[in-house]
Parts: C-alpha cells; sequence; structure tokens
C-alpha cells in the first residue's frame, strides 16, 4: 500500500494507526516515509507493507496493489509503483501547487486511468466537512472505508482500536465519528 500526499494531511498518524491495527492482529509490516518539504505542504510519500516474509518495506516497481491518495495530483506520484492491478483510492481533491500550472479533476483522472482502471474518487474531505464540520479526517475516513471495502488485509475493528489507542482524547471522538462515517457510507 502507498499512502501519498502533501504535508500537513496526516499521513504519519495514519501510518502509526496502520501499524498498530496490524499489530493488533498479529500481522507483519514493514513501512518507510519518505517526504520533501512537508511541513510546507510538500509532497509525502508512505510505503506500508503487510505479510510474510517482507524483507524491505519499500514497494518495487510496478507492484503496489492500493494507492491511497489523500490528495488527487499527489496520487499520480505513484505512477512508478503502480500496475493495472493496482486500485487507487482517492480522495476527490485538489490541493493547488504554486507556481506550477495545476491540473484539473479530469486530467487527473484521465493519466490514472492510464495507470490502472481500478480508480475510485471519493470526496472525503467534502463528506467529513459537511457531516462532521472539519475535513481534517478525510485520511481516517479513508482507510477506513479501505478497511471497510477490504483493499487492504486489516479489519475495521482493528483500524477502530488503533485510532482509540493513537489519537490524543481531545481529538478522539471527531475521529470515532469519521470511522462510524465511512462505516456507514461504505
Amino acid at each position: 500500500m502507498l499512502l501519498v500526499g502533501t504535508g500537513g494531511q496526516g499521513q504519519i498518524t495514519l501510518l502509526q494507526i496502520l501499524s498498530e491495527a496490524a499489530l493488533i492482529e498479529e500481522k507483519e509490516i514493514k513501512t518507510s516515509e519518505l517526504h520533501g518539504l512537508s511541513q510546507r505542504g510538500g509532497s509525502v510519500e508512505v510505503h506500508i507493507r503487510f505479510g510474510k516474509e517482507i524483507y524491505s518495506p519499500l514497494i518495487s516497481q510496478g507492484k503496489a496493489d492500493l494507492v491511497l491518495g489523500l490528495e488527487m495530483q499527489e496520487a499520480l506520484r505513484a505512477y512508478p509503483l503502480a500496475s493495472p492491478k493496482t486500485t487507487f483510492l482517492v480522495n476527490r481533491q485538489i490541493v493547488p501547487i504554486p507556481l506550477v500550472k495545476n491540473l484539473t479533476e479530469e486530467e487527473v483522472l484521465k493519466n490514472l486511468k492510464k495507470i490502472s482502471k481500478n480508480v475510485i474518487l471519493v470526496p472525503a474531505s467534502e463528506i467529513c466537512k459537511k457531516e462532521l464540520g472539519k475535513e481534517v479526517v478525510a485520511g481516517i475516513y479513508l482507510i477506513s472505508l479501505a478497511a471497510f471495502k477490504k483493499l487492504i488485509p486489516i479489519k475495521p475493528a482493528s483500524i477502530l482500536k488503533a485510532v482509540k489507542k493513537i489519537i490524543p482524547s481531545r481529538y478522539l471522538k471527531l475521529n470515532i465519528d469519521s470511522f462510524n462515517l465511512a462505516a456507514k457510507l461504505s
């Protein structure tokens, strides 16, 4: 699984939750994070590998089973790691990149479909803002949705247990509400 987005979207928190959920299920997991100017909205890429006898945390070229994109343009960064078998679960959101021509939703979708026909666009930020008043939990919504749709080898109950362990108490209710929203809409 490759998790991509821009700095400030919570990739490292999502990585901690997925890692904890895997440990709850006694699954082997290896992870790696690669980021540029993440504190300034730069690209953040998180590699997550579940399975038996994992020797490297990095996903090999063309071997990503799932790309979870917290932002549409960032999902395109997965191109070298994706194949026609890769599923893309992407937040229908475009964060403008300063000083460059940004792609439209149609352009991003067209390019993603050149890689794989398995593209699922979800307006996660919009749903979370409308239903919960905050779009910051879109990442929790997406990993929960991935679990409910069986796109990752982790049970939704383990995601919820991990959320309860990792998220600070003052933000816990909002994150649990995001998980429950994904359950309701999956």
